[in-house]
Formats: C-alpha cells, structure tokens, sequence
C-alpha cells in the first residue's frame, strides 16, 4: 500500500524527572513491548529488541499483527533518559522517557505524518481478536506448497507460497505483488490479509498463485530498506522465472497482479519480459509520483475534514519539496537545500504551529530522513506512462470508486492513455463503485476505515479479477 506522507507538525512532551544513575545502557537493552494505538481505529503490537554490543547499540523492530519481524532500526540513540529509535524503510521514528528501573518507556512513535503516544513495557502483549470473516481456513480444496526461489542477480532468495488448483496438472499461475511497505506474502495490514483471500479465490476458480514475502521480509532475505521499485521488478521477475521450471505451470499463462505500488511493478516487468502473460493492476499509479501523492494528501486531509486554505498551503509546501528532489540528484546538495527551503516553510507558519512543532531543527532533521530514501525519491520522480507504453500483453486497471491514495480520475486515466498509445487493443479499465483503496466497501475511503471494516476484499472485485483473466485465457 502507498503511505500517506503528509510533512505535518509535531510535538514531543518532555518529562522533568528526578535524578537517575544512567551510568550504563545494558539497563535499556532486552525485550520492549507496547501497543500501537491507529487514529483510533487499530490497535498494533509494536516490540522492539534492544541489544549492546561493544558498547554500541542495536535494535530491531517487530510488528507481530502484520507479520512482520526483525524490521531493521537503522540508529538506536539511548541519552538518559531518552530513547530515539529511527527506521527510515519505514519513514518512523520512536522517542521514549525510560523510568528509574528501566521497566517502562513513555513516548510518541511517529510515521507517515501521524504522531502516536507509545507507552512500552517489559510483559509481552497478547494478540487481540479480530473479526475477518472472508479469511480461509483449512482443510483446503487445493494444493498448496512453501517454494523458495532465487534472484541470483540480487544475491537473495525469495519465500512464499505456491497454490494451485490440482497437485497435478497444468494451470494458469499469476504472481501477487504487493504494495509500498515491507510486506509479507499476504501483504498483512490493518488488521486483513488481502492476499490470502485473493489468492484462495482465485485458485478455486482454476486460476494458480505464487504469493511471497518482500525481500528482507518474513522467510526472504535481502535488504528492503536499500531497494527501490525496480529492485523489486527483478524480485518480480525471478518469481515468473521460477514458475517456468514448474512442469504444473502453463509457461505461456503465467500473469502478475500487483496492488498500489505492485501496480507500478507490474508493468515495469512486462516491458521488460515476454514471458508475463497478462498483468492486472489493482489500484496502480498512471501518474508521476509526485503528482499521485499530492493528489493523495489534498484527498485524505479534505476527507479528514481539515480546512481547505490549510490543505492548499499543505500542497504548495509539499510540491515546492518534491520538484526539488526530482530536480537534484546529487544527495548532498539535495540535503543542503531541501534543509533551507523547510527552514523558510517553517518560518512562515503560524505561531501555534510553531509552538506545536517545538524543536525546528529536530522537526527538519525527521522528514529529511522520511524523504531522501532511496525508495521514495524513486517512486516521487518515477512516471509509469514510458513503461506502460511498451506493454503490449493484455491488461485489466482496477481502481476503487473512494480510493483517496491513488485517485480514480487521475490514475486510471493516465493508464488508458498510455495503453492506447502503446496501440494496446486487449486492455480493460474500470473503477468500481462504493470500494477504497483496500477493495473494501466502504463510506469515505479513508484509511481509518481500513481497519475497522470485516470485509477483507470485495467479492464483487474478486470476481471482476478472476472473470477477466480466465476470459483472456481461453
């Protein structure tokens, strides 16, 4: 899924505390647990792993809710009392007050725009229940297998999970891949695990699926944090590769289903491979980066209810931003001057804001790290249209009618328009009513609902998917 960036103000309550003997840091080191608590909306398991090491720190983070473990925290800065956790893959970081006996950590984890009070202990947390009634639970109808597979170009080996209809046989097979975000094999979030439900629909209806792990993530090795949307069309490519050395896999049907950014994925794979069959691009970008996140911004914050000068002036500073990244490509004059420009932003806002943002230069020092990513300065400047334009197989663009992240309008129409200038004749477009970005049915598309609604994936979306590809296959 792509995140919400939003280049929001922030604060950090600090803590009067009486004199404690910090002499060592083994006191911070060991096991944190805490829960995550969403807008209110979804509740997050968040456990940190604090280790020393010759006198130096490290850590990672796990979010057992998503399945996602060992997410690496690139600095663990421990300056008693305070703890700063920053992981820039995720575009967070976590400041915390560690008590007198080093049993609790009171803080704000913050990511994406959103600033989130974390209080964190020492007792691990149990999983809380959820309601999703369109998982599937064994015994099933099919098979199923747990496949690994190499990317030999990228040194790395992928995991995941090969289902088909029949264990012998020769099926069609489509390659899921998921959207922005470390994500595992059900590309898990908020709570659902779109993937699974996708992938078990689809091979009752005869149609195979290779699901797996993003690098780095789950069973896959490699470094998530270090790669960018063409790191992983080759990831993408390995998977299909690997599919044609299975003798129950028709090597003329083997297709890719990408979701947000796996939208952008997939046709970046096709121009390059003859061997992708079809491409379904459920929520894909049509746009350049930028374009897509400032139109996701406005829509998210509008829908939010913020003021409509407040969200223009949002706008015009994030804009101003973003064309200085795809304008500069050396990182450090990039650094030098994005930090001025968010100088003089910061000078011009009002004074509450000013007071809410507290520290300028600690503000400034976060959202350069959220935006000189390798990833995200690649996604921001990267314009699909040049790729979709070489495609050639058929395709199906889905978009929901109130997905607030990649606009409907905007999106699916830059899609069209670059298929038939392709000279494309075999593609379907369509945007389906009452969904969201998730393909859930929802009332406004935010992604607070995300969590809150039962319905993982519309069966109406489900059946648009399967319809299509067993149509061209025939």
């Amino acid at each position: 899924m792509i995140l919400k960036r939003l280049f929001l103000a922030f604060f950090i309550l600090l803590f009067m505390l009486p004199q404690i003997n910090f002499a060592q840091t083994s006191g911070i080191t060991g096991d944190w647990y805490g829960t995550l608590d969403v807008q209110g909306v979804m509740q997050l398991r968040i456990v940190f792993h604090i280790a020393e090491k010759n006198g130096q720190l490290t850590s990672t983070l796990d979010s057992p809710d998503q399945s996602a473990n060992s997410l690496p925290v690139a600095e663990t800065k421990f300056e008693a009392p305070e703890l700063t956790l920053s992981m820039p893959m995720l575009q967070a970081i976590y400041k915390g007050t560690v008590n007198g006996d080093f049993t609790e950590l009171t803080g704000t984890f913050s990511q994406g725009g959103m600033d989130m009070p974390l209080t964190m202990g020492r007792e691990a947390i149990g999983k809380a229940e959820v309601n999703r009634p369109q998982e599937p639970k064994p015994p099933f109808p099919y098979y199923e297998e747990e496949v690994t597979f190499e990317n030999a170009n990228a040194g790395l080996t992928l995991a995941g999970t090969l289902t088909l209809p029949q264990k012998e046989g020769q099926f069609p097979v489509v390659v899921l891949v998921s959207g922005s975000g470390p994500q595992n094999r059900n590309e898990e979030l908020f709570g659902h695990k779109p993937f699974l439900v996708l992938a078990d629909y689809l091979v009752r209806q005869g149609i195979g699926v290779l699901r797996f792990d993003d690098r780095g993530v789950g069973q896959s090795t490699g470094d998530f944090g270090a790669a960018t949307s063409e790191d992983f069309v080759t990831d993408a490519l390995a998977a299909v590769g690997y599919l044609k050395t299975r003798p129950e896999v028709n090597p003329r049907q083997i297709g890719i289903t990408g979701h947000s950014e796996g939208g952008l994925i997939a046709p970046m794979a096709a121009a390059q491979s003859d061997d992708v069959a079809f491409i379904v691009l459920l929520a894909g970008p049509g746009v350049v980066g930028k374009d897509l996140l400032l139109k996701q911004i406005s829509l998210i914050a509008l829908a939010n209810g913020e003021n409509e000068d407040a969200v223009e002036k949002q706008a015009t500073y994030s804009s101003e931003i973003f064309d200085i990244i795809c304008l500069i490509s050396d990182t450090s004059d990039m650094r030098t001057i994005l930090m001025e420009v968010m100088k003089r932003q910061f000078s011009e806002l009002p004074e509450e804001d000013k007071k809410a943002i507290g520290d300028a230069d600690g503000y400034i020092k976060n959202q350069l790290a959220k935006i000189m990513t390798p990833w995200f300065r690649f996604f921001l400047c990267y314009d699909p249209a040049p790729a979709l334009e070489q495609v050639t197989c058929p395709v199906l663009a889905l978009n929901g009618e109130k997905d607030l992240q990649v606009d409907p309008a905007q999106n699916l129409g830059g899609i069209e328009a670059a298929l038939k200038k392709a000279g494309n004749s075999n593609f379907k477009v369509k945007k389906l009513e009452g969904l969201n970005h998730l393909f859930q049915t929802c009332e406004a598309g935010t992604p607070s609902e995300y969590g809150q609604i039962e319905e993982t994936f519309s069966p109406v979306a489900l059946k648009e998917v399967s319809d299509w590809i067993l149509s061209i296959l025939k």
